[in-house]
Parts: C-alpha cells; sequence; structure tokens
C-alpha cells in the first residue's frame, strides 16, 4: 500500500478516537455537572419532577416590635447556565454548559401598621458540591411602600459580583467585588444538599442580603462561629456573628430530607424574628395556576 495512504489512514484512525474520547468525556462532565454521585434517596426525592414547598409562621422583629407574617421556602432541582447565571431553556442543546443547582425561593410577607413588606431572596446552589463548591447566584428584592432595593451576587472566579440598586440615596446604587465565601444565604440550600450538615467552627460568611438592608450594613465577609448539636429528631445549629452581635438557630430535621423546622434571628436588640414550619408538601406548583388551584394555598396553610 502507498505509504502516504496509510499514513492517512492512520491519522483518521487516530481522529476518530480523539473525537469518541472527546465525546465520551463531554459526557462524562455532563452527567457530574447535572447529577453527581448521591444515594438513590436524593436522586429519586430530588429529581422527580417537583418541587417541595414549606409554609412557616413568622414572627418578625422590624421597627422595634414583632409582626405577624408568614414565609414559603420553594426548594427545586433546575439545570442552570454556569455561564450565564440563568435558568437554562434547553440544557441538551448546551450539556458543557448545564450545572444542575438547587434553587431556593425564600420569600417572607409581614406588615408594618398600614403597610406591607414583601422578600423574596433567591439562591442557587449546584448539587455537585465537589466541581462547584461556591454557590453560583443570590438575589433578594425587597418591596414595601417607600420604596424598593435590588440586590443581586454573581460569581465570578474568586470574587462575587456584587449589584445593589436602591430607591433610598442612603444605600444608593454601587457595583463592587466582595471575596467568595460563603453565604448566610445559603444555609438553607447547603443543609439540603449536604445531608443537613454544615461547616462547624470558626468560618468566614457573608452576612444576610436582608439582613444588611435592614441594618443599612456593608455587604461583607464577616467571622462567624458555628456551633451543632444534635437529637434523635433533630439537628440544631447556632451561628454567633460578634461583630454584628447577632446569633442564628436553625432547628434541622434529623433525616432524610433534612427539612428546615424552624429558625431564629437575634439581632441584640431584644426583639427576636422566629419562623416555624406549619405544613410541606412536595408539588408540581408551576402548573397549577388556575382559579381552581387556590385551594391548594388552603392546604399549605397560608394565610395570605
Amino acid at each position: 500500500m502507498n505509504p502516504q495512504l496509510i499514513n492517512l489512514v492512520f491519522v483518521i484512525f487516530l481522529s476518530f478516537l480523539n473525537c469518541d474520547s472527546n465525546q465520551k468525556k463531554a459526557t462524562q462532565n455532563s452527567t457530574v455537572n447535572t447529577k453527581s454521585v448521591k444515594a438513590n434517596n436524593f436522586n429519586d426525592y430530588w429529581f422527580s419532577g417537583v418541587a417541595e414547598l414549606n409554609s412557616y409562621d413568622l414572627k418578625q422583629a422590624r421597627y422595634g416590635e414583632i409582626r405577624d407574617g408568614e414565609v414559603v421556602l420553594v426548594f427545586v432541582t433546575e439545570p442552570f447556565s454556569a455561564s450565564k447565571q440563568v435558568k437554562l431553556d434547553n440544557p441538551k442543546k448546551t450539556p458543557e454548559d448545564d450545572v444542575t443547582v438547587m434553587k431556593l425561593n425564600n420569600v417572607r410577607k409581614f406588615n408594618t401598621g398600614i403597610y406591607d413588606y414583601s422578600i423574596l431572596t433567591s439562591t442557587f446552589t449546584p448539587i455537585n458540591t465537589q466541581d462547584y463548591p461556591n454557590t453560583l447566584k443570590a438575589t433578594n428584592s425587597i418591596q414595601e411602600w417607600c420604596g424598593i432595593t435590588f440586590t443581586q451576587l454573581n460569581l465570578e472566579d474568586n470574587n462575587y459580583h456584587y449589584k445593589q440598586f436602591s430607591y433610598f440615596e442612603s444605600q444608593g446604587d454601587l457595583e463592587r467585588k466582595i471575596k467568595v465565601t460563603l453565604l448566610e444565604d445559603e444555609f438553607f440550600t447547603r443543609i439540603r444538599i449536604n445531608n443537613g450538615e454544615l461547616p462547624i467552627g470558626e468560618i468566614e460568611l457573608i452576612p444576610s442580603i436582608i439582613q444588611s438592608r435592614f441594618t443599612y450594613q456593608e455587604v461583607k465577609p464577616v467571622k462567624a462561629l458555628i456551633g451543632k448539636t444534635a437529637t434523635k429528631n433533630l439537628i440544631k445549629y447556632k451561628i454567633e456573628i460578634p461583630s454584628q452581635k447577632r446569633t442564628i438557630t436553625i432547628d434541622v430535621e434529623n433525616q432524610f430530607p433534612f427539612k428546615i423546622m424552624a429558625w431564629t434571628e437575634d439581632n441584640g436588640d431584644g426583639l427576636i424574628t422566629t419562623a416555624k414550619l406549619k405544613k410541606s408538601l412536595k408539588s408540581p406548583y408551576w402548573n397549577q395556576k388556575s382559579v381552581a388551584d387556590e385551594k391548594m394555598r388552603k392546604e399549605l396553610l397560608l394565610v395570605k
């Protein structure tokens, strides 16, 4: 056979092997990014095509008094774009960009006198914590009769790209970089992903966006101490933030799926915010938007 022809056949053969290897690598990466390695009960529970809805009775400290309200925690897994940091409409088209996240929409509502507060914090934490150890994105919006604030953190290398927009002059609009560390706003998603576990001991964390907005404090990493105790039924976490004279407690179900049973926020002013679980259920809520579906709100024990 012609030597040049032999070389050509050999090159084509190597190219085929390389393409096949790359395809297998891409497929493996996609699998790791979207499913990770978890116990079967985790996959069965969190990849069942429905969300977990949780309602809480809220006692909110605000303006020197305790206000009645309620919280809804919506946990659901979703395909997420690592580059754009938005939900992917068609993850099969860009498997290399697909990262499965646990999304938490934390909806908090309460009244202050005649007017009401509506607060939504969204957190997007990858299921595959080995390849994606940090939450990719967190957003917060606060609406009340005086005005609106909106805050967003996007992971960029070793920093969070922080953006803040506010109606209020004292807060204003700003944009800056914040060193990546644990977010207080990702505590709940971390607990659900990591079998009820949070890091223990002295750590750095970025405090809750709600707390920072309520107290007009700069959003930046601070020192915190996390302690843990456990009983047969509950895991109890105590998070102390000395620089803010603030203490948070979280009660977690001590078995899978490690639901958030209650939490408290003590800001050192003698008033303690508390939230206690009322009802939890699994639901494809995005399909339950007709008038007839309003009965589901009663099932979830929602007041408003």
